[in-house]
């Protein structure tokens, strides 16, 4: 990568001074102008005062054309700047009732009408939270409300369409919702949350944007009211449709534990955060709020509540260095309608969208950069951002190591990105290992869901489940029938294979493995110290090339589809046996079952090969960036025929099938294949010594 033009390390500390801002600071807003006026301004310009009762009557039930009547239109469709100016003695109206309830008045009117959102507990605290002097109540409660409603929303859509948009915008704009709610009902939502054109609330306040004071609270008043108002229609339309409305399950975050790298925050490390906060000069003391809120949620044990805060603010603040680094600074602010928004999935990439470098890694580092990828990008991973935005993820269930690692995480990264003799100068002596030994667990971080480590778990798990196979032998009484069915020429080809083939991957082994070449060693403890020593050595993994990329997803298929196999083969010689104890095989069940005791007898072998075989390519995956096109396409060919092996392989040795005896031919075929390959040396598995390949 290249640095920053011009600029040293050294250079970077001072241009993150230079933008970083104190406390009483100039930069009051990271919004746009026009975003700003959108959401601050154009709401509170027409002064009328409008009844409540024209817009909800004294039962709940909302009266929607009122409310539409308010969405104005152009030529070019929704007029937003003018709907939200109409809008806004409405929105004013409905805050103002909602201050003047009770939590029981509250309940009596709209609980009723909740229940569609699988989280109707959300809204008393919604109320409460309208009632609060917290200046970050609001925009908490809108977080978590867009994110309920999204969800909701889905399910709804599911009842006429297939395949739920994941974009709330694409959701807004589906003709399945506009059946259900009708089309002006679904413009109204988009003036709130639906559109870059509009408040855009849920995006402006998900993505750091927005300070707290900048939220004017009767807009989260009006989201409520549209929340009930949707559960009353949603009744008619099922009542009418005779439909009945099937919730999807909410996604655990049971992964996470794998990125659980950093201690529990003790009493210490949360003071000391609390005093970065207030000195750091990357949070803008407009921003300040949101992180005291987030400790203060930690404190009470709102672990939902810390976790969703901080991870706006990490985003604010990481789109703070980004801008820096990359001498974009205009990227502070949200982005016209026009334009996209600096987002993590930008900020994370290894370009800019001009195609130079982004110079964020090279600021925070490797290891902590593939910390961010596994918690918020990696397909395999928590995506713990996405999956709480988008609401898949139940705010209660989001479990307290989340907050652990995300306030921890922010320790680290406020101190990386703080100036030099900045924050670093402020931590007191005593606080001092506490510090380091974070910094040194960050810094020895290493990705646990990109794709290669995936592989390793894989490969590992598979050696343990082929390793589990019981020693076969023959029942008893079937060695005369077993006799007759007996056809050893092809066993013993393929076994003539194997031991070739393996001799060839030995000379890719480092030194003090190379022993292992013959079929005994396959069967042997060796076989399963190889595979884990290989698995241990360190592969990078942030940015790999698309060639890299693909292999790796071709091994993890192989790999995938072996541990099928292994799987099938466990159940199906427990099954067999115990049938065979208890009598009750049929004559051609029997002749199956003896038949299928040597074919395993040579799967194993072979499955232990290809596990060798994928865990050395997986080593010197990143040989294939220099093959010529010819070779790589070559290798990807090769690569496909052992995936094809391996997915036959396992409908053979499906209980549906049960093709045992097929599987001795299958299985000679693809060695002669591997043999024809390995002997043209076209194989990338080059670790010719321990020194190429530390292991």
């Amino acid at each position: 990568m290249q640095m920053y033009p011009g600029c040293s390390f050294l250079g970077w500390w001072i241009l993150l001074e230079n933008i970083s801002t104190s406390k009483g600071d100039a930069m009051t807003t990271c919004l746009s102008p026009s975003v700003y006026a959108m959401i601050c301004k154009l709401g509170f310009e027409v002064i009328e005062h409008r009844d409540i009762s024209s817009v909800v009557r004294e039962n709940g039930e909302v009266c929607w054309n009122t409310i539409t009547e308010c969405v104005s239109y152009a030529e070019s469709g929704l007029d937003y700047c003018k709907s939200v100016r109409l809008l806004g003695p409405l929105c004013e109206a409905v805050h103002l009732h909602y201050l003047s309830l009770t939590r029981v008045h509250f309940d009596i009117r709209y609980a009723s009408w909740f229940q569609w959102t699988h989280c109707p507990e959300l809204f008393p605290e919604i109320l409460d939270a309208l009632q609060s002097l917290q200046p970050t109540a609001v925009p908490l409660s809108i977080l978590k409300l867009t994110s309920c409603l999204e969800r909701a929303l889905g399910d709804v859509f599911l009842l006429l369409g297939k395949e739920c948009p994941f974009l709330l915008r694409d959701l807004l704009a589906s003709q399945e919702l506009a059946q259900v709610f009708g089309l002006p009902v679904m413009n109204v939502l988009k003036v709130f949350v639906g559109s870059p054109h509009g408040l855009n609330l849920r995006n402006v306040l998900w993505h750091g944007f927005a300070a707290p004071q900048e939220i004017p609270p009767k807009y989260c008043s009006m989201l409520v009211l549209l929340a009930a108002g949707l559960g009353q229609l949603l009744d008619s339309f099922l009542q009418l449709t005779q439909r009945s409305l099937t919730r999807r399950c909410f996604l655990t975050l049971a992964n996470l534990k794998d990125v659980s790298v950093f201690p529990a925050v003790t009493t210490e490390v949360l003071s000391m955060l609390d005093a970065m906060v207030k000195k750091s000069p990357v949070i803008p003391g407009t921003m300040t709020p949101y992180w005291e809120a987030a400790i203060s949620k930690f404190r009470s044990h709102r672990f939902a509540d810390c976790v969703i805060l901080l991870l706006t603010q990490l985003e604010a603040g990481l789109r703070r260095a980004f801008a820096t680094v990359n001498g974009c600074p205009a990227r502070l602010l949200t982005a016209e309608s026009t334009i996209l928004y600096t987002t993590f999935d930008e900020m994370l990439a290894k370009d800019l969208s001009d195609g130079t470098a982004n110079q964020l890694p090279l600021l925070l580092g490797e290891p902590v950069m593939e910390f961010l990828w596994d918690v918020l990008n990696h397909q395999e991973g928590p995506r713990i951002r996405d999956r709480l935005s988008h609401g898949e993820v139940r705010a209660c269930e989001v479990p307290e190591g989340a907050a652990h690692q995300l306030l921890t995480l922010s320790i680290v990264l406020l101190l990386r990105l703080a100036p030099l003799g900045g924050l670093h100068a402020d931590v007191a002596p005593s606080e001092g290992a506490t510090v380091q030994s974070l910094v040194s667990i960050a810094e020895g971080y290493r990705s646990r869901f990109h794709p290669a480590s995936q592989l390793k778990k894989q490969v590992l798990s598979c050696q343990e489940s082929i390793s589990s196979w019981p020693a076969l032998s023959l029942p008893e009484g079937g060695a005369p029938e077993a006799a007759r069915l007996e056809d050893p020429c092809e066993t013993e080809a393929c076994t003539t294979l194997i031991v070739k083939v393996m001799c060839e991957l030995c000379h890719h082994l480092p030194g003090h493995h190379r022993d292992l070449n013959d079929l005994e060693g396959l069967r042997s403890e060796k076989w399963a110290q190889v595979l884990r020593s290989l698995c241990g050595t360190s592969i990078p993994t942030l940015y790999c090339p698309r060639a890299v990329l693909e292999v790796l997803a071709l091994l993890q298929k192989v790999c995938a589809q072996c541990h099928q196999v292994s799987t099938q083969v466990l159940a199906s010689t427990e099954r067999r046996h115990q049938q065979w104890l208890n009598k009750t095989l049929r004559s051609r069940q029997r002749q199956n079952y003896l038949r299928m005791l040597p074919s395993i007898e040579l799967l194993s072998p072979v499955l232990r090969l290809i596990l060798l075989l994928v865990a050395l390519e997986l080593v010197s995956v990143h040989a294939v960036r220099g093959k010529s096109t010819r070779d790589y396409q070559q290798y990807v060919k090769f690569l496909k025929s052992v995936l094809q092996y391996t997915e036959n392989l396992a409908t053979y040795t499906s209980p549906e099938r049960n093709k045992w005896s097929e599987t001795v031919g299958l299985s000679h075929r693809a060695l002669l294949t591997m043999w024809a390959f390995a002997s043209s040396c076209v194989i990338s598995l080059r670790c010719s010594s321990q020194e190429e390949c530390p292991i």
